[in-house]
């Protein structure tokens, strides 16, 4: 199973360089990104500093959406990255939630963000894409590679994931609902005539090591408030009682009363107080260093081919050098 590390490109730049190439040095394959040009620093110019200051590690944003930037800027900044650093670079793309509602607009439509997938990767591999409907092809790209990831929760988004993505982000870690979605997913592929094996599926969630539940649990509660974005929607479209979305999704939201994004993924966010205990241990990697093994063999026998380290909370090196010492040995060994 590979490892990633995902974090905000809070100020200043250096310290998510730093802990990037830390996460490296304890056996991390890949580091993530937000990427919310309000809330945050603009990623991509990180990931220059990332790549000069690493050997193999591989970045990308978790995840990127196709309304903030124009398609042929999105291939060509990632294959400017590829060629300065060889090919070192994952495209994960969604709907956009922060990045879109915060400035103002409504997520993508799926029917965008499909085509969007098709002609990022085809212009950042050097081949020609239409764009507005205008043929288009970055000429200067020489053996460009930029596999494109997508995430997703809903029944529709599960399949567009399965019909043309070349990887899947989970954003939770539960394991009943990663075997559905996944399960979803490789459906889709095999009715679109692809081979499901081919598709990378990549687990992310928020890890806290250490006996002190309570205290990780409070650390870790905002996932589920930012999660509980995504479910709104699905439940806002299927209804609260749909067959075509699990109730071990949609129940938790009952409470839920509105989002201040001005706290998103943050420990703290007074917007999360509606998560209950119960979904921060599903949804979440906590405790000691044996049961985080216990779970990550869990996925990893679902299908599961990475686990992305969501690293907001005030442990980020202590749980970095967790993993390195003893999680990532324990179960790649």
């Amino acid at each position: 199973m590979d490892f990633g590390l995902v974090l905000q490109t809070d100020p200043p730049a250096s310290q998510v360089v730093s802990l990037m190439r830390r996460a490296e040095r304890n056996g991390f394959r890949y580091g993530w990104t937000f990427d919310s040009a309000v809330l945050w620093q603009e990623p991509f110019v990180i990931y220059s500093q990332i790549l000069e200051h690493t050997q193999e590690l591989h970045v990308g944003p978790m995840v990127t959406n196709p309304g903030t930037r124009t398609w042929e800027v999105t291939a060509s900044t990632f294959a400017t990255l590829n060629d300065m650093y060889g090919n070192r670079t994952v495209c994960g793309i969604g709907r956009g939630d922060s990045a879109m509602r915060v400035a103002g607009r409504a997520p993508n439509t799926l029917a965008r963000l499909g085509e969007a997938i098709d002609v990022i990767r085809d212009l950042a591999e050097g081949r020609e894409a239409r764009v507005d409907g205008n043929p288009l092809r970055i000429p200067w790209i020489k053996d460009g590679k930029l596999p494109v990831w997508m995430a997703a929760y809903g029944p529709k988004a599960l399949a567009l994931a399965g019909q043309k993505a070349d990887g899947f982000i989970l954003q939770l870690a539960d394991p009943y609902l990663t075997e559905w979605m996944v399960k979803s997913v490789r459906q889709a592929a095999v009715e679109a005539g692809r081979d499901p094996a081919e598709i990378t599926i990549c687990v992310a969630a928020p890890a806290y090591v250490g006996d002190d539940l309570a205290h990780a649990r409070d650390q870790c509660r905002w996932f589920g408030g930012m999660v509980g974005n995504h479910v709104a929607d699905l439940v806002s479209r299927y209804g609260e009682h749909s067959s075509m979305v699990p109730e071990e999704l949609t129940e938790y939201i009952k409470s839920r009363h509105g989002y201040d994004y001005s706290h998103h993924g943050r420990a703290g966010n007074p917007s999360a107080d509606f998560v209950p205990d119960e979904i921060v241990d599903r949804f979440c990697l906590l405790g000691p260093a044996e049961a985080h093994v216990e779970k990550l063999r869990a996925l990893r026998d679902l299908g599961v081919d990475q686990f992305a380290v969501y690293d907001m909370h005030d442990a980020k090196e202590a749980v970095i050098d967790a993993y390195g010492e003893h999680v990532i040995p324990a179960v790649n060994g």
